[in-house]
């Protein structure tokens, strides 16, 4: 801004001292000289508030931007205690999981044992029982034999 300013004046300057010395035309010179003085700061003038406008939006846009930064990292922290909490109840669902599946097993395996010594029970009272009426039969046969002779 400063450039602009100091090659005004140096322009001025130089329109000055290029002038002739009549007074009809040092009257145009000089109000054309005033015209651009005026136009220049006018043109300042706009250049400015354009630097300040656009300075303006800038600061803005930084502060929109700061801001949807802030929620994005709200909305990251958020997620990530969700997902930290979804693991946790997720670990003690499969713990619980693994845990009812073990007592099952031990549960099932305890019934097939139970079950099991029945089964051999059984089949041994079902032979000893057999051994008895075969040795019976065996017993009464000899003695109707024995008998008949």
């Amino acid at each position: 801004m400063k450039k602009v300013v100091l090659s005004l004046a140096l322009v001025a300057v130089l329109g000055l001292s290029f002038t002739s010395c009549r007074e009809t035309k040092a009257e145009n010179t000089e109000d054309a000289i005033e015209d651009a003085m005026d136009d220049a700061g006018d043109a300042l003038d706009d250049a400015g508030d354009a630097i300040e406008d656009t300075m303006d939006d800038a600061g803005d846009a930084m502060e929109d931007t700061i801001d949807d930064a802030g929620e994005a990292m709200d909305d990251a922290k958020d997620a990530a205690g969700d997902a930290v909490d979804g693991a946790k109840e997720g670990a003690n669902d499969m713990a619980n999981d693994v845990k009812d599946a073990a007592n099952n097993a031990v549960e099932g395996a305890k019934k097939a044992g139970t079950d099991a010594v029945d089964s051999a029970k059984k089949a041994g009272t079902d032979a000893v029982d057999s051994a008895k009426k075969a040795g019976d039969d065996a017993a009464t046969k000899a003695a109707d034999k024995v008998k008949g002779l």
